[in-house]
């Protein structure tokens, strides 16, 4: 049987005509973001998500290898995050006030990889953050260093904290484990446990120059997701952070040669490679509950 090419012309329109007019229909459902309220906050995080390489960070017994074959195993990870601030499209940015805005990140608790804070709403392409605690901050009378910034001079560094009361100043990156290549000699563990240890810090010196290592970050959100925050609601912004650059980053290091960097020139290398850790995975926005993230 012949078809009737004007009935299937006319059918193929019609057919266009209504998913045309569904597709217009299940735009105007959708629920847009109201327009932002520049007199109104909403919360704002990013998580700090550890890996190692290819997967999610563990704890020994867990053994990785770096790049160069070195077999080694974590025990302790933590570094502190501060100065948050906010770019828009057009330029302008939001500093988030700084006694609201130092974090410390600690692997063994995964409670602490968000910082958050409350920021005026807007949509946000970009974010910068430091690794490490500045200057400013770092030279306050001790009363004024409160939360996650406060210490016990008394313990500093061998109280296992963040700061070393010897040199006055906080440990921005700790780092922490063990590789049996290590000698046990004054140069690698003299303990025999085939420990390293990595504490990197210095803020540049109170009255005379020192180490600067605070390093800070900046991320383009553009490609993975702009931050739109809104009242009553939470944007977050997930960025994986590849400890494994620690050792193979631009500046790639062996654990035999260097299984202690503290107070000292070398630290400076490392501290190199931190802008190197982060990669901006993906944004969740209108976040009602943390138990969505």
């Amino acid at each position: 049987m012949k078809k009737d090419k004007t009935n299937v012309g006319s059918r193929t329109v019609l057919t266009a005509m209504i998913i045309l007019l569904l597709t217009i229909t299940g735009a105007c459902s959708k629920t847009e973001a109201p327009t932002p309220d520049e007199e109104k906050t909403g919360q704002f995080s990013i998580e700090f998500d550890n890996i190692m390489g290819e997967e999610t960070l563990s704890f020994e017994p867990r053994v990785y290898k770096n790049a160069k074959g070195e077999s080694f195993r974590i025990k302790l990870l933590q570094y502190f995050i501060s100065n948050i601030k906010l770019y828009k499209a057009d330029g302008s940015s939001y500093t988030v006030p700084q006694d609201d805005s130092y974090f410390l990140v600690n692997a063994a608790d995964r409670t602490t990889r968000f910082t958050k804070v409350k920021v005026p709403e807007g949509n946000y392409e970009k974010v910068e953050f430091v690794i490490g605690v500045d200057s400013a901050r770092s030279s306050m009378p001790v009363e004024k260093r409160t939360g996650v910034l406060s210490f016990n001079p008394e313990e500093g560094h061998e109280g296992g904290g963040m700061y070393w009361g010897w040199n006055s100043g906080y440990i921005f990156f700790k780092m922490e484990g063990y590789c049996d290549l290590i000698s046990d000699n004054q140069q690698g563990d003299p303990t025999g446990n085939k420990q390293f240890k990595y504490h990197i810090g210095g803020f540049g010196g109170y009255n005379a120059p020192t180490l600067n290592n605070i390093k800070t970050i900046t991320v383009d959100l553009k490609t993975a997701g702009t931050a739109q925050v809104r009242e009553g609601l939470r944007s977050n912004v997930h960025l994986f952070v590849d400890i494994m650059k620690i050792f193979n980053g631009p500046h790639t290091f062996s654990i035999v040669e260097h299984p202690n960097v503290m107070f000292s020139e070398y630290s400076v290398n490392i501290a190199n490679n931190f802008p190197h850790f982060f990669t901006h995975d993906h944004t969740e926005n209108f976040v009602k509950s943390e138990d969505e993230l």
